[in-house]
């Protein structure tokens, strides 16, 4: 018995409370200390997995591709986030629908704090931080480039940065809202990015990744104004209540905190469609380039191939022929 309470505390989420409601009881979860022994469990499961998409997935489409080195890190890159952006798009919708947040948009920050969380809600929330804190470790793993270590360590500092938010704040239900959108607008892309290493010309699903991504960010902007400028201070005020496990939610009762967090977040949605933009006028000017090559080339090539005026007769088996055909014969000197 004493192994299986510590086998339970390493798999399965703590803090579980009985909740009364007007069917009965149910058993709901709040955050603790103990949750980082959860979480460092499934690291380790997540280095597994990605080992194993690594191994039977990934490596043997890169030796049928002949990828150089540069794409070959790329490919691996995308190759993992599309497995797990896709897994967790579907596991996210899952939970928003089963738990009504989309039927019941004012479900977001009506009750707030939601301090008590169903247990797929904070399991979804557990596996999410396991995941990225993986991350860490496989840039070692994986041998990636020093000059990519600091891109893709901001990458996973903004995910890890949003999700622990989320989670600590109470705001999990406009957590995983934002997540859906987030993750299907990168899903988009990484998928794109896998479909041009195997041929290049093919340019579609970027430009679905584009509308994706805009409409997406806008949802995102609308959703932040909505629940943190509109619903949350119609609220009743809430107190500090660490017997509750509610420790952060009493900030957002102060305007100013609540209006640096809106700041924060228009300037971050702003410097993501700066990026945006620029990515696209930089695809554009190489598409028109490439375009332009080809043209050239293929001008060139035409001109190559017209064939050369000739005065008067041609060649044929080395002999010089006439206009008519005939073959022109050398004139005899006479002697003298």
């Amino acid at each position: 018995q004493v192994t299986a309470k510590t086998a339970f505390l390493f798999i399965l989420p703590q803090y579980n409370v009985s909740v009364p409601t007007a069917d009965g009881e149910l058993v709901q979860y709040h955050y603790g200390l103990k949750d980082l022994v959860t979480i460092l469990f499934y690291i380790f499961i997540a280095i597994i997995l990605h080992a194993v998409v690594q191994e039977y997935a990934l490596d043997k489409i890169n030796r049928r591709l002949h990828l150089s080195k540069v794409k070959h890190s790329k490919f691996n890159e995308s190759g993992q986030l599309v497995a797990f952006h896709l897994t967790s798009l579907v596991w996210c919708l899952y939970v928003v629908v089963t738990e009504g947040y989309i039927s019941n948009p004012q479900s977001l920050w009506e009750n707030y704090p939601h301090v008590y969380l169903p247990f797929q809600v904070k399991f979804f929330y557990l596996c999410q931080l396991a995941y990225w804190l993986h991350a860490l470790p496989e840039l070692y793993f994986q041998k990636v480039r020093k000059e990519d270590i600091p891109r893709q360590l901001q990458y996973i500092a903004l995910y890890l940065a949003h999700i622990a938010g989320a989670y600590l704040l109470n705001l999990t239900r406009l957590g995983l809202i934002l997540l859906l959108l987030q993750y299907l607008a990168e899903f988009f892309f990484h998928m794109a990015r896998l479909v041009s290493f195997t041929d290049e010309n093919n340019e579609k699903l970027f430009n679905v990744w584009a509308v994706v991504f805009v409409v997406t960010k806008l949802f995102t902007l609308t959703l932040y104004i909505l629940v943190i400028g509109f619903g949350l201070p119609r609220l009743e005020n809430q107190a500090l209540e660490p017997e509750r496990g509610n420790l952060f939610s009493f900030l957002f009762n102060h305007v100013l905190f609540r209006m640096s967090v809106l700041l924060l977040v228009c300037l971050f949605q702003a410097s993501m469609m700066w990026h945006f933009i620029h990515f696209q006028l930089r695809r554009w000017r190489e598409y028109w380039h490439e375009q332009s090559s080809r043209k050239r080339a293929a001008a060139c090539a035409k001109q190559q191939a017209k064939p050369l005026k000739r005065d008067s007769g041609y060649h044929e088996n080395g002999v010089v022929k006439a206009e008519n055909g005939t073959s022109p014969r050398t004139k005899k000197l006479k002697s003298p």
